[in-house]
């Protein structure tokens, strides 16, 4: 939220937060599932968007958050070619997706309209990708859409900040079992589990939930500046594939070259960094 000093803050539940000077809000709207605002900042972080007045990506670190979410599953599965975006309208994962070859289509499944077309006007450097000729962008309910399509892909990501988009609630058995459905042969689902400091009830929940669904849980932890606490954790689910179990020299030597901070190596250390998580798994 803007004050009236100009500067956005966010206070998380542990009670500490962030605060970026804020130089004008070019959008705000109320959509008919949440507040949407795109504020151009006096920071490095350029323009960013907000959602119920929480940070949700910015022009200046999206790279932090994507880069990890995409890159480390995609590279753990053979020949990736079909993927599935939950929560991806702002287009910062499907960008990164698309950096890999093999892929051939990516459906982004998004329930706000007003977000992905926000996006696209606002943040283009982001959300130009959606447009692409490889991307689908359903506006849906992610839970519907989950039990209703006959896609299958080969990973899975969800980003979405609550499970599966606003109203559906915790995850519950039906929803992984509608997820592993959509799943091909040694398939992958990453998703984006809270960050283990600021919010670490939440990851408790869902990583005892995983852990009942899924034959390989595998948490990692990564910086993400501008949100809560700085750091950031996703869990990578499969019942046959762990991280990095395929990796191929030449198709990584692609990716790297147009990332700025995933490396193998670091992949690596930070699916070794287990201190920080072991109390919540």
């Amino acid at each position: 939220m803007v004050d009236e000093q100009n500067y956005y803050r966010e206070i998380t539940p542990s009670g500490f937060g962030i605060a970026i000077k804020v130089k004008e809000i070019l959008f705000s709207t109320q959509s008919k599932y949440q507040k949407v605002e795109v504020l151009e900042t006096e920071s490095s972080l350029g323009k960013i968007l907000t959602l119920n007045d929480l940070m949700f990506v910015t022009e200046g670190d999206a790279y932090h958050y994507n880069e990890m979410i995409t890159h480390l599953p995609l590279l753990s599965h053979k020949n990736p070619k079909n993927v599935l975006i939950i929560g991806g309208g702002t287009g910062a994962a499907t960008k990164e997706i698309l950096k890999h070859k093999s892929v051939e289509h990516v459906v982004v499944v998004d329930i706000d309209e007003v977000v992905v077309n926000t996006c696209k006007e606002y943040l283009p450097e982001i959300a130009g990708c959606l447009n692409d000729e490889r991307v689908t962008v359903e506006i849906t309910d992610a839970f519907d859409y989950i039990k209703q399509t006959n896609k299958k892909f080969d990973v899975i990501l969800i980003t979405s900040p609550d499970p599966l988009g606003p109203g559906v609630g915790e995850y519950t058995s039906e929803v992984y079992q509608n997820l592993k459905r959509l799943l091909n042969p040694d398939g992958i689902i990453v998703m984006q589990s809270e960050s283990p400091v600021a919010n670490e009830q939440k990851s408790k929940t869902l990583y005892a939930s995983l852990l009942k669904n899924f034959e390989i849980v595998k948490t990692y932890t990564s910086p993400v500046p501008t949100y809560p606490g700085s750091c950031w954790a996703w869990v990578f689910c499969s019942d046959s594939v762990n991280p990095l179990d395929n990796y191929d020299e030449q198709r990584y030597e692609e990716i790297i070259k147009n990332c700025k901070l995933f490396t193998k190596k670091y992949a690596e250390q930070r699916l070794e960094q287990e201190t920080l998580l072991d109390d919540l798994i």
